[in-house]
């Protein structure tokens, strides 16, 4: 039950690693070993673009998502130096609940001069038209929103922030870059770039059920990117290095598969999470549920605002780490926060949408996938009851 940090690698993207493996040329060359891998490439980098609904050369291979943030946020900022000599100026939009690939580039960026706006969530994770609005300035040249929360599993509304920036962009006659961090969403969310209103998407193949190590990053026409990893001309002179001809054809696979079962696999795992929480709320006391999911009622499913497979919850009077590492004993695999936060006190996106630090502490993150099951659903809340109730005895005696 952490399929956020690690989902298995599906048979589809195995199979076409496996084909693709077979070609030895290199992509870059041309004697006919060479052309047959650039092909395949190629094939690959329309395969992302038709899902994305964008054209393929709009499409920049990277070796994950960490790369295509850097890429995107980095890429843009070194752009701007050669073209201004400093950041100094330029301000920059960054929500307070990202993933650390992006908290640290904006670190970066501050770092280089610019001057970095961390935007404030509401309660439930969620970013509104007018709190962004708020925030634009003249100086304004970049926005980061994270379109589905790797933690709480909040989605986003991209596409009418989007028009918040577009509309401010018109008015002041500057240019905005909004980017996102896919993260999870694709998932169970159509990535038509353009409907969302983005100009940089940032998305992972290990998140997408492909393999780790491949990523891409859509960059738009407006998006001014200069590379950061330097050496030869590949990916349009963006990201040198010999392109991993089979990484991608495992990820393109494995995107084309999410595709096709996006929305049933959402219904699915929505009902799944539902019940969970509502056995976990049964039979444990001072749990809450953190993020876009409804905490009233019967359900936590919370309709367009959360992805279907996350539940964060908070309990009372526990350890994390003591009930992690109990149910991994009873063979139940979840995490605290992001895996990338393992190393932290606490959660830094829990901590932002509440007052309480005993949350953001306590936090433990559940999230499903293609092999979850009634039956897994069962097993996990009674084992994390049991484990709750002997770790809240042991501190009684």
């Amino acid at each position: 039950m952490d399929y956020a940090s690690a989902p298995p690698v599906r048979r589809e993207a195995i199979a076409a690693m496996r084909k693709a493996e077979r070609l030895v040329g290199n992509p870059g060359a041309i004697h006919a070993e060479a052309v047959a891998a650039k092909k395949r490439l190629e094939e690959a980098r329309e395969v992302i673009a038709k899902e994305l609904a964008c054209k393929a050369r709009e499409v920049i291979f990277t070796s994950g998502l960490t790369e295509a943030n850097n890429l995107a946020i980095i890429g843009h900022a070194k752009a701007l130096e050669r073209i201004r000599r400093t950041l100094a100026g330029t301000h920059w939009i960054v929500s307070a609940i990202e993933h650390p690939s992006v908290l640290e580039c904006f670190a970066e960026v501050e770092r280089l001069g610019g001057t970095v706006e961390h935007l404030k969530p509401d309660a439930k994770g969620m970013f509104s038209e007018s709190v962004l609005a708020q925030e634009l300035r003249h100086g304004t040249v970049f926005v980061s929103i994270g379109w589905g929360n790797h933690e709480i599993g909040t989605v986003q509304p991209l596409s009418a922030l989007s028009r918040v920036i577009r509309e401010h962009e018109k008015k002041n006659g500057t240019t905005i870059l909004f980017h996102t961090d896919a993260g999870q969403a694709p998932l169970y969310r159509a990535p038509q770039v353009h409907t969302l209103g983005v100009d940089l998407f940032s998305i992972g193949s290990n998140k997408m059920y492909g393999p780790h190590g491949s990523g891409a990053l859509y960059m738009s026409n407006r998006a001014q990117i200069a590379p950061i990893i330097l050496g030869g001309s590949q990916e349009r002179g963006l990201r040198a290095g010999t392109e991993n001809v089979a990484l991608a054809a495992g990820f393109a696979a494995a995107l084309a598969r999410a595709g096709q079962e996006r929305v049933s696999e959402a219904v699915r795992l929505m009902d799944l999470r539902d019940d969970l929480w509502r056995r976990v709320r049964d039979q444990i006391s001072g749990v809450v549920i953190n993020g876009g999911q409804s905490a009233g009622g019967g359900s936590s499913s919370g309709g367009k605002n959360a992805l279907p497979h996350l539940l964060n919850i908070s309990i009372s009077d526990i350890d994390s780490e003591y009930i992690v590492l109990a149910l991994d004993r009873a063979g139940i695999a979840i995490s605290t926060k992001s895996a990338c936060n393992e190393g932290e006190s606490m959660s830094h996106v829990v901590r932002a949408i509440s007052s309480d630090e005993w949350r953001a502490k306590n936090t433990l993150r559940f999230s499903l996938g293609r092999e979850t099951s009634t039956k897994d659903i069962y097993r996990a809340a009674f084992a994390l009851a049991t484990a709750v109730k002997l770790f809240r005895e042991k501190r009684m005696v």
